[in-house]
């Protein structure tokens, strides 16, 4: 079968591919391979700038000529070097005998081969690979994708903030608020949970088959290795790889930062479950309608359905992006001994992770920009529920002393049908200062927010 799109075994290299593409060439095997060799050349340079007798420094054309095999790399490079691993069966080694090769017809860079994966270990170039490509995933896909929900949501915060809508708690009727501030909640939540993200240091080891500079040690005893592999990870790139330098590992780099990580992103994808539900909920109460779509069906047998399909399909890939995840996390950090082999196959599914996340977060914008806000139903629905004003009718009473207010009141309203006419009839018997009572008269379940409006316009 000759793959394309609707061959495809995931939905996110089949019916969602165009949605993904950005993340792609950073998350997928073929950017693995471009860290690789990323890493593998800026290991190489710092080897050569050491004052080896045995490595000079690199002139200035073979650096630029090195750098451009990164800056340049392909699809055609990817190949090549998966027919090298056909006969090496080991993706790290295609790697190095792939970068040898660029060295022919290159004396001084032929010269110097052998210093090309020079006392690493595989999981030093695959560590520092990950990392790069977690620090791409996040910092070119991911978060640019979450700060456009974050602006759409302040953006309706900010226009809806005095629009007054009825609350439910335990879905029952209760204190008002505004539009603009419900959603001004999720936009605190999630805006906290994105410096989260942002906060995680991206780490990176560099020492060796179990952590102890043995081979290193076992060529120059003299050297100092940790100082020369800590500035390799953390120079700024492109001569260094700009991350965290972790100095304690055995084989592998531990991975708890990767699990933080993971779990801050699974942790801003709950909060947005909870906003995809509910807002599937104010278009079900009428709260919100949907902008039509020219050709768009809504159901196949009932004409009349406009569905609220982008926030149900953001809430299924939100799910499905958290269980792998929370995998991640809790797997990742767990090696036996030394080393084991289990993280390497779920590793190269953070990319998967990932993608369902950024696919949920289109779908969460696609769907935000199609709602238009009605706030006749809205209004209807505060009119309809004078209950409300129970509750700052009591407190007031507990101001002035009044007798059992809460209990007068749960008397009165509980259970019963509530008008205008019943509360203000209430009201207008109670022994409250004449000014009192008339604020409490012209309060409506409408006006009766508190600062609602003030916080959602200043988030």
């Amino acid at each position: 079968m000759t793959f394309s799109a609707i061959s495809a075994l995931s939905p996110l290299d089949g019916r969602y591919a165009a949605k993904l593409a950005k993340l792609r060439p950073v998350m997928s095997e073929l950017g693995y391979m471009h860290r690789r060799v990323q890493v593998e050349i800026a290991w190489f340079i710092a080897l050569s700038d050491c004052g080896f007798d045995e490595f000079k420094p690199l002139s200035p054309g073979a650096r630029t000529y090195l750098l451009s095999l990164v800056k340049h790399f392909s699809k055609l490079d990817g190949d090549a070097i998966k027919e090298i691993e056909k006969k090496t069966n080991h993706d790290v080694k295609a790697v190095e005998y792939w970068l040898k090769s660029k060295f022919e017809a290159r004396p001084e860079l032929l010269a110097a081969g052998e210093f090309v994966h020079f006392a690493c270990t595989s999981e030093d170039i695959n560590n520092t690979s990950h990392a790069l490509q977690l620090k791409a995933g996040r910092d070119q896909v991911l978060l640019p994708a979450l700060d456009q929900v974050i602006d759409k949501l302040r953006e309706m915060a900010h226009a809806f903030a005095g629009v007054p809508m009825l609350s439910r708690t335990h879905g029952q009727t209760a204190s008002p608020s505004t539009v603009g501030k419900e959603i001004a909640n999720v936009v605190v939540r999630v805006q906290a949970a994105r410096e989260k993200i942002v906060s995680i240091k991206l780490m990176a080891k560099m020492n060796g088959a179990v952590g102890n500079y043995n081979a290193h040690l076992s060529a120059w005893p003299d050297f100092d290795w940790e100082a020369f592999s800590r500035n390799v990870v953390e120079a700024p790139e492109p001569l260094g790889l700009g991350l965290t330098f972790q100095s304690y590992s055995i084989q592998i780099e531990p991975h708890d930062y990767m699990a933080e990580f993971f779990d801050a992103v699974a942790r801003t994808n709950t909060i947005l479950i909870d906003w995809a539900r509910d807002v599937w909920g104010y278009v079900s109460l009428g709260y919100f309608k949907q902008k039509l779509r020219d050709g768009e069906v809504g159901s196949s047998t009932m004409p009349h359905k406009v569905n609220p399909i982008d926030f149900e399909n953001a809430e299924g890939n939100l799910g499905l992006s958290n269980a792998l995840l929370r995998h991640l996390s809790e797997k990742l950090p767990i090696s036996r001994w030394q080393r084991d082999l289990t993280d390497s196959t779920v590793l190269r599914n953070m990319g998967v992770a990932l993608g369902y996340g950024v696919l949920a977060y289109q779908s969460l914008l696609i769907g935000l920009n199609k709602l238009e806000i009605n706030e006749a139903a809205i209004s209807a629905d505060l009119d309809a529920s004078w209950e409300v004003l129970a509750e700052p009718i009591q407190t007031v009473m507990r101001r002035f002393g009044l007798p059992e207010p809460y209990e007068q009141l749960k008397k009165f309203t509980r259970g019963e049908p509530m008008t205008r006419e019943r509360m203000q009839g209430f009201i207008a018997n109670l022994a409250l200062p004449d000014e009192e009572k008339q604020r409490l008269l012209a309060m409506t379940p409408g006006s009766y927010t508190g600062m609602a409006e003030a916080l959602a316009r200043r988030v």
